[in-house]
């Protein structure tokens, strides 16, 4: 007895536990005493948890991996572009006017200015933006000047709101969409949406499982003395509880970026009135609404402005919330529009303020102070930065180095553990968890099964469509057997 229910045990799917790993083990004989039914729940779990760990694993390692490298960017941004971001410190520092005319010069008419970004801290350099033609969506060519000398260290397309050069806007696009354009963002959002269901089923059946168990610590560290197949299940096990929660955070973020789920997330926030509060440029009008999505990337092209205003209108934003080095003054792109400060570091606490200056009186349009942000608004805005490794420099960028390897190796150590129970000639192991596990589920049990997948797809389509495709293909294949099954 004890061979046949070895050679009966599924294939143990990321954090099995004991309970569900019996849900396939034969029908005792009439004489014995009848076992209790293992929970359909737990059974559930497992059967959709090996389904998505085995056919979306690819999806989340690609995006696991590239997010690694992702999260060290800033780091390697630089010192690749050590030249262009940073110049010798000197006690001469010419005015901002005088840097956008070197800028303006160096590109000639080819450019319209449109943004100014004064350099930071001393030793490092100013950057101008301008929109050009053949550009993409949120990029502008950037000229960094010396605010010493004048000398131009560098021209660059630079991408968004973080302004990152070509390196870090390469490894960006291959996390979030391969590099295929906005087709290949629905890779990154079936990797962001399905992380996280099969982090929280793996955590339930985590959780079944430990309360059975006699050496509770064996399941949050590895246990070295095991070998084999248990030994990879020994780390998957211990691995996944530890990183459970960044998993889930990872997840929720990155969702936010999404096609699909993303504007469902949008759309929530506008109902609920959770967005970011967006400072209005527009003379006489009140603020409207935004996200911290919004404006990634330089403005439009600005009407002809004397340079020399960028001096006088960051001189009245530092008078009314301007207190941060990292800003973005934006001119105006019509002549019914105040110009833009904006505080663009996010570190923590976050200086995102904001204000709009009229460029003529040099009198405050409008402004937005982080600080009176809603909860829900500064909770969006700081998972943002943690998950692009901004927000508390060098120790997130590692944090999120080593989850993202994490993550990766939980996806390897999935497969390694299927191809160690792989089907054999004389033991059907690693095959799916059994199929009708919700035959025996109540009413409200199988109600609240479909009602979930049914709101889940409606929240993140992406799921919902593969989630309809892999009970599509297991009906089928049920059917094949069972008809294969009566042939014989």
């Amino acid at each position: 007895m004890r061979r046949a229910v070895s050679s009966a045990r599924p294939l143990a799917a990321p954090f099995f536990s004991k309970a569900i790993m019996t849900a396939t083990l034969p029908t005792p004989p009439a004489t014995a005493r009848p076992a209790r039914r293992p929970g359909w729940f737990g059974a559930f779990l497992v059967r959709l948890h090996f389904y998505a760990g085995i056919l979306v694993g690819p999806f989340i390692l690609v995006a696991a991996l590239s997010g690694a490298l992702y999260a060290l960017s800033p780091t390697i941004e630089q010192a690749v572009y050590a030249r262009q971001l940073h110049a010798p410190v000197t006690d001469t520092q010419l005015s901002l006017g005088q840097q956008v005319e070197i800028a303006e010069a160096h590109v000639g008419d080819a450019a319209t200015l449109s943004a100014v970004r004064p350099a930071p801290e001393p030793g490092d350099t100013t950057r101008v933006m301008f929109a050009q033609d053949g550009l993409g969506e949120s990029e502008s060519r950037a000229v960094f000047v010396d605010p010493g000398t004048g000398e131009v260290r560098g021209d660059e397309t630079v991408y968004g709101t973080s302004g990152s050069l070509p390196l870090r806007t390469a490894i960006s696009n291959i996390h979030r969409s391969l590099g295929l354009g906005d087709p290949g963002r629905l890779y990154s959002e079936l990797a962001a949406s399905w992380l996280g269901i099969v982090v929280v089923a793996g955590v339930i059946m985590w959780v079944i499982r430990i309360r059975t168990a006699r050496a509770k610590k064996d399941f949050v560290r590895p246990v070295r003395a095991y070998t084999g197949y248990r030994r990879f299940f020994s780390w998957h096990t211990s691995l996944g509880i530890w990183i459970a929660l960044g998993a889930v955070f990872l997840s929720a973020t990155g969702i936010t970026w999404s096609t699909y789920g993303g504007q469902n997330v949008t759309d929530l926030r506008a109902a609920l009135d959770w967005t970011t509060p967006a400072v209005s440029t527009s003379l006489g009008e009140a603020a409207g609404g935004g996200n911290e999505h919004a404006g990634h990337g330089a403005a439009s092209a600005a009407l002809t402005v004397d340079p020399n205003t960028f001096d006088d209108v960051l001189a009245a934003a530092r008078k009314v919330n301007i207190d941060t080095g990292m800003v973005q003054i934006t001119p105006p792109a019509a002549a019914d529009q105040a110009w833009k400060v904006q505080e663009i570091d996010r570190g923590f606490p976050g200086h995102l303020d904001a204000v709009a200056i009229d460029g003529t009186t040099l009198q405050t349009v409008d402004r937005v102070d982080f600080a009176d942000f809603s909860l829900p608004a500064k909770l969006a805005s700081w998972g943002v930065a943690i998950h692009m490794g901004v927000m508390f420099g060098l120790a997130n960028q590692i944090v999120m180095f080593l989850l993202a390897l994490s993550i990766a190796g939980m996806v390897v150590l999935g497969y390694v553990m299927w191809v160690k129970r792989r089907p054999t000639k004389t033991a059907r192991v690693g095959m799916p968890p059994r199929r009708g596990v919700l035959d025996g589920a109540p009413w409200w049990g199988v109600t609240a099964v479909v009602a979930g997948g049914v709101l889940l797809g409606l929240a993140l389509p992406l799921v919902g469509w593969t989630l309809a495709a892999f009970v599509v293909v297991d009906v089928i294949v049920d059917a094949v057997q069972r008809r294969r099954a009566a042939a014989g």
